[in-house]
């Protein structure tokens, strides 16, 4: 509890108890109570309200000790009441029933003492021992809730610095793959282009017809080269990768499971960018299945020539279906090293993975 909400708290009590207190010393002055037994009663009744303000921070000792002022004062009845429900709150379970077991014994002695009227002492005892029992029983229940509900926080905090690593550590290594395969598959065609070009520096005066072959070989190892790159990014050196030509057998597997519906025609997709596309249907079914099983899926193809592809794979929301896994981090940095956007989460109803992936002309 924050020291502002502290105070508030401890003000707010103290306030609660010398209402009460002034009203048990008015009833005194009814019952025509005066001498030292007024005297005593409005000055227990003081001090205890005093004593409230201090009971947050010190359960134990300043609740006996308010306790205590209660045995002699019935205007620190109150008081007693609150400081026990302090003890409940914040203090262990045995000395909440300690602090508590000695509100009661207080408020037995009081009314041995001095005697409420209206009932009989046996009667006031039984409410004594009810009114006290709801109290250390509700504060102790509130402490145990109170408890629960900061472990179920922390747990949750801790929960959702796990998954932030988990998917940091799925883009490092989606990354240290992608260099690796860049670094594999493009050394050669760089290493050839440097051959060239070497040539070409150290023989400027050659033939026309032999620098505008060197020119050539330089221009066709770079657009190789270029091409390459994009394959790296998209499928990351997989020699068999799948491409968008072998969706039929992706869709039949899925259909194993529910019912997978797919709108729009795969045939004349390049290969470069059917590769991401398989993949990106791949992991839709994949999420469907272990989010929402047996739900059906919508796959949507639609795109052209120039104007890029959008691969789109729907499927009714699940409680969990809104969870961004690992996998779904490595999609989209392979999606967005090839240039693309993926987009995830709920749309009316439904989870909705998109993916937009350039295609060029």
């Amino acid at each position: 509890m924050d020291s502002r909400r502290a105070r508030v708290v401890a003000a707010s009590s103290s306030l609660l108890a010398l209402a009460a207190a002034v009203a048990v010393v008015a009833g005194d002055l009814s019952a025509h109570v005066h001498g030292w037994i007024l005297a005593a009663d409005v000055a227990g009744g003081l001090l205890a309200c005093a004593l409230v303000w201090f009971c947050r921070r010190r359960p134990f000792w300043v609740g006996l000790a308010i306790v205590a002022l209660s045995a002699g004062s019935a205007a620190a009845s109150a008081a007693a009441g609150i400081a026990t429900v302090f003890a409940a709150l914040y203090l262990r379970p045995r000395q909440a029933v300690l602090v508590g077991t000695a509100s009661l014994a207080a408020t037995l002695v009081r009314f041995a003492w001095r005697p409420p009227g209206l009932a009989s002492y046996g009667v006031w005892a039984l409410v004594a021992v009810l009114f006290t029992g709801v109290l250390t029983g509700w504060g102790m229940l509130a402490r145990t809730r109170r408890e629960l509900l900061a472990s179920l926080e922390e747990r949750a905090v801790r929960a959702e610095a796990a998954q932030r690593q988990r998917a940091e550590e799925a883009r490092q290594a989606e990354r240290v793959r992608i260099a690796r395969e860049m670094h594999d598959v493009l050394a050669h065609r760089l290493s050839m282009l440097a051959l060239q070009a070497g040539a070409l520096e150290f023989n400027p005066q050659g033939p026309p017809s032999e620098l505008a072959e060197a020119a050539g070989v330089v221009r066709s190892n770079a657009q190789l080269a270029m091409k390459e790159l994009r394959e790296v990014i998209s499928v990351l050196r997989e020699e068999q990768a799948p491409v968008l030509g072998d969706l039929d057998a992706l869709l039949a597997e899925a259909r194993a499971f529910g019912e997978v519906t797919l709108r729009g025609d795969p045939a004349g997709i390049p290969a470069d960018v059917g590769r991401t596309a398989y993949r990106v249907v791949q992991e839709g079914l994949t999420n469907a299945r272990k989010h929402a099983p047996g739900a059906a899926v919508a796959v949507d193809l639609d795109g052209a020539a120039g104007d890029g592809l959008t691969v789109r794979i729907s499927n009714p929301l699940s409680g969990s279906a809104s969870e961004k896994g690992v996998g779904l981090v490595g999609l989209g940095e392979r999606v967005a090293l090839m240039g693309g956007r993926l987009e995830h989460g709920p749309v009316g109803g439904r989870f909705v993975l998109e993916a937009w992936l350039p295609w060029p002309r």
